[in-house]
């Protein structure tokens, strides 16, 4: 299946987890691609990934902190020339962190907020020129379950998602009619670096009972994030040509 031969894509957060898999399955389907990521060492296990693949030869990578503006529009603007334009932008790029908010700073809500929402809107802003003069354009930015389902101890994380899902809503409508599509993925019970052991850093004295229905009801618990990159690669593709303004949740319906 080549549904991506020909088509350019940026995808952050491709250093490791959802990113890094959403790289694997577009390079699979005969894309070219930037990989993005604030981690340099993150970035070396993708591209030796796609060696082993022997896709390594459409492939690009590129350090780059999306909180950073000046960052972002040099690493757009690179990836950009780099590609020869641009088709598909996805903003896996993001970070988990928790904290009772009775306890949350100033600067913890602001470090999360500023690389989640503000981060994705700074990449989409850089990109869109791009993106409006490339062939079929898509926009997956990554929402959260966190943005419709209570997680505790998240409150920060999940304004920052519910900010990204309201925002993609936005730009689904602006720009629909020049060709541009819109779309979030949220995922939740997905096996990440961000989710392994007590994942996003929760309090010591977090009441770990709050967390017992945040479980799947399929499979035998967490899914791999190749479950995800496989939605990704199809709503970006001509099979998700008319989804728009909306959100997936990709959680085996752990929130149903």
């Amino acid at each position: 299946m080549n549904r991506y031969e020909g088509r350019r894509v940026l995808i952050t957060g491709a250093g490791s987890g959802i990113g890094r898999a959403t790289v694997h399955r577009i390079l699979a389907e005969g894309g070219r691609v930037v990989a993005a990521d604030v981690s340099e060492e993150g970035l070396k296990g993708t591209a030796e990934r796609a060696a082993a693949d022997g896709t390594d030869g459409r492939l690009t990578t590129a350090v780059l902190d999306i909180s950073d503006e000046a960052a972002v529009v040099a690493g757009v603007a690179a990836a950009v020339e780099s590609l020869g334009g641009l088709d598909v932008l996805v903003n896996a790029a993001g970070i988990l962190r928790s904290e009772h908010t009775h306890k949350t700073t100033l600067e913890f809500w602001n470090r999360i907020v500023t690389t989640n929402l503000t981060g994705t809107f700074l990449m989409i802003r850089e990109a869109l020129p791009a993106l409006l003069a490339g062939e079929q354009p898509v926009i997956v930015n990554f929402s959260s379950t966190s943005a419709s389902f209570a997680h505790p101890y998240m409150a920060a994380y999940a304004a920052s998602k519910g900010g990204i899902q309201s925002m993609t809503h936005a730009i689904a409508s602006e720009y629909g009619k020049q060709g541009l599509r819109a779309v979030c993925v949220a995922p939740g019970s997905i096996a990440s670096g961000m989710t392994t052991g007590r994942g996003p850093g929760l309090p010591e004295d977090a009441d770990m009972s709050l967390f017992t229905k945040l479980m799947p009801v399929i499979g035998e618990g967490f899914a791999g994030p190749e479950t995800v990159a496989g939605v990704i690669a199809m709503l970006a593709s001509e099979d998700g040509a008319f989804v728009t303004g909306t959100e997936l949740r990709i959680d085996g319906g752990t929130h149903m």
